[in-house]
């Protein structure tokens, strides 16, 4: 899992409440989008029906194609917990999500797969969604050393993050990372218990 330390970067305002995970990957999408996960981000919205793509929908505007930081409403990720969703944000480009606050799944599933859930205030998110529609370029610049985001008016806005999910982002570790950065203990005791007790390394048959 790549690393996050500081990210500058297009980010894009897309301020409704409960975006639902069918919304960030609708499932049509997930059984047609083979490897490539953010060609199916926000399907349903990015593009019509014959495919093509609905030019009033903020991620088809040259201003936020490159995204690399989504501003979002509560309760981002709401639904079903379909860990796509996660997938498609980070398949498109997007590292970082901000909003007052997300579901629990979601939330978990984003520090597994990469996704920096950032969570601000009502007032905040609304304050960096009005600065970006009018800068040019929509840019933000989130600091995980220093836990802040800072806007293109070079406001600081801080925010919170548990020491150990901090600690594993910093370090790109997802679950089985953080157990293999124990491999010289485990080893240890294999070898330990293996003369201990040599049948339960014995392969049946």
């Amino acid at each position: 899992m790549e690393k996050f330390e500081r990210l500058t970067g297009v980010a894009v305002p897309l301020m409704g409440e409960n975006v639902n995970t069918d919304a960030i990957m609708p499932t049509a999408w997930i059984v047609n989008v083979a490897d490539d996960w953010g060609a199916g981000l926000f399907g349903n919205w990015r593009r019509d029906l014959e495919g093509r793509e609905r030019p009033d929908f903020l991620l088809n505007q040259p201003r936020y194609r490159e995204s690399r930081i989504l501003l979002a409403g509560r309760n981002f990720g709401c639904g079903s917990s379909r860990e796509e969703a996660v997938w498609g944000l980070v398949g498109f480009g997007i590292r970082c999500v901000i909003a007052p606050s997300f579901s629990d799944i979601f939330y978990d599933n984003a520090f597994k797969n990469g996704l920096l859930p950032v969570v601000l205030s009502d007032v905040d998110v609304t304050a960096l969604a009005n600065e970006l529609a009018v800068a040019e370029p929509p840019t933000l610049t989130v600091d995980l050393v220093r836990c802040v985001v800072t806007a293109p008016d070079s406001r600081e806005f801080p925010f919170c993050l548990d020491n150990g999910r901090r600690a594993d982002v910093l370090q790109g570790l997802d679950d089985i990372g953080r157990t293999l950065t124990q491999a010289a203990t485990i080893d240890r005791f294999q070898a330990t218990d293996r003369g201990r007790r040599p049948w339960v390394y014995t392969r049946a048959g």
